[in-house]
């Protein structure tokens, strides 16, 4: 498979986003944890703007005590598994 254009091979933001979709990719957390975990205002660190602006993880409804939860989307687990077996 071959990579994604979405992100630059090499950079520090595909580091950052593959980092972020291998996280979501061990449990879905919930909105809170993801985004006291990964939420930032540096533009160069925008790992869960760049993964919901291009349909690489959404959000579900999650047990009542939860409340939402983030999980990867099937484009969201191609994109990791192509790294992974890079």
């Amino acid at each position: 498979m071959s990579r994604s254009p979405l992100i630059e091979a090499g950079t520090s933001q595909t580091g950052n986003l593959l980092q972020f979709l291998a996280w979501l990719s061990e449990r879905p957390r919930s909105y809170a944890d993801t985004m006291e975990a990964w939420k930032t205002s540096c533009p160069r660190l925008s790992a869960w703007e760049d993964a919901t602006s291009n349909g690489l993880v959404d959000t579900a409804h999650g047990p009542a005590s939860a409340g939402s939860i983030i999980v990867l989307t099937d484009k969201g687990r191609a994109l990791l598994d192509a790294y992974k077996g890079a």
